[in-house]
């Protein structure tokens, strides 16, 4: 995880310490990532082929009241250079959609990524994620604000049902 992170192409666009470090990855893995399943703030998932190498990780994030109306996290992910345009995160990306929907009832997932990230975007879309617009100065990284792609999937983009009704606005003009 630590090699793999350390790579400038996810530094670039995912806020980790840079250099990332074998300490680093030992806290995520070790602390950071129990504490947010015993807790209820966040859910990562290491990614793996059938082989066992390390794909990458993904995890739904900014988790908002599961347990009340709101129901919606956002989904984030990287992926390790050499597993990418594979089909891995995207196939991932997938099944933890269905979990948060069937066993979370989240009943909106979104995606952020700073404008310009087409890897991320491309298993966004993948996974089936509408791309909703550019939020302006989402994204604080490296000390510098930064335009953000948004885009949300629902359970009824994949015909599920879910506890909330949903009334969709007119089309824009």
């Amino acid at each position: 995880m630590a090699a793999a992170c350390d790579d400038p192409d996810i530094l670039r666009w995912v806020p980790l310490p840079d250099p990332y470090e074998r300490k680093h990855a030992e806290e995520f893995v070790g602390l950071t990532s129990p504490e947010g399943w015993s807790d209820d703030t966040m859910y990562n998932f290491g990614v793996f082929t059938h082989e066992g190498a390390l794909v990458g990780a993904m995890g739904l994030v900014r988790i908002a009241h599961l347990r009340t109306a709101e129901r919606q996290a956002e989904l984030g992910f990287w992926t390790a250079r050499d597993q990418r345009r594979r089909g891995y995160t995207a196939e991932a990306g997938r099944a933890v959609a269905r979990w948060a929907f069937a066993d979370l009832g989240v009943e909106r997932l979104e995606w952020v990524a700073q404008v310009g990230n087409e890897g991320s975007l491309g298993v966004a879309r993948s996974v089936g994620f509408v791309l909703e617009g550019v939020q302006r100065a989402r994204i604080v990284h490296r000390g510098t604000r930064r335009d953000a792609w948004i885009a949300a999937l629902l359970p009824s983009d994949w015909g599920r049902g879910q506890e909330t009704p949903y009334l969709p606005g007119p089309p824009a003009s």
